[in-house]
């Protein structure tokens, strides 16, 4: 089963249409019963890093999750969600993240136009799972202020005022900084690349 996870926030109804264009069946899901239930999970996120962390605090929902991720169930996090499983962000510097990898999300610095909205291309480094079988180059949509730096798990990047991570990979851990689900094309062969992933 693929649990959307819902926090009470984040671009749901954009995402439930991407899964049902691809003809998956998938589950909402708010209680950890369900995350345990799940065979994939998918966390999207719009919106303020602090009330998110709150709201997955006030559900219990963080130690099942990390539990889920721990067992190797594949995940995906979709913008927020990205920033999700650091430690921490600029954005609430008083909020822990699930912290799942180490370091701090940050703000683009204060002479960039933020939010940074609208169409960029990828660069993509190596051989990226999520970002495969696709016409070269790829643009997705962006919609955000705060990025991850780039890291060692960074499978493309992007550049807006700095160059920051786009796409994450680790093990059964994927995040994309933008949304697949306002991508067009892109953004669905980027998600049915994720469902195609072994369990």
């Amino acid at each position: 089963m693929i649990a959307i996870l819902d926090y009470g926030a984040g671009n749901l109804r954009s995402v439930q249409n991407t899964l049902g264009e691809l003809g998956c069946r998938y589950e909402l899901v708010r209680s950890s019963e369900g995350l345990k239930e799940a065979s994939r999970i998918i966390l999207p996120g719009v919106g303020h890093f602090g009330q998110m962390m709150r709201a997955l605090d006030a559900l219990d929902l963080r130690g099942a999750l990390l539990e889920r991720i721990e067992a190797g169930v594949p995940f995906l996090g979709i913008c927020l969600g990205l920033q999700a499983l650091f430690e921490a962000s600029e954005e609430a510097p008083e909020e822990r993240g699930l912290g799942v990898y180490s370091g701090k999300v940050r703000r683009f610095p204060a002479d960039a136009r933020v939010p940074h909205m609208g169409w960029n291309e990828l660069e993509v480094r190596g051989q990226s799972k999520l970002v495969r079988k696709l016409d070269a180059p790829p643009f997705v949509y962006f919609a955000h202020s705060y990025y991850v730096p780039e890291n060692e798990r960074a499978a493309a990047t992007c550049t807006y005022a700095v160059p920051y991570t786009a796409v994450l990979e680790s093990g059964n851990v994927f995040g994309v900084q933008f949304h697949p689900e306002k991508s067009g094309a892109v953004g669905l062969r980027i998600v049915r690349n994720f469902l195609e992933l072994p369990c």
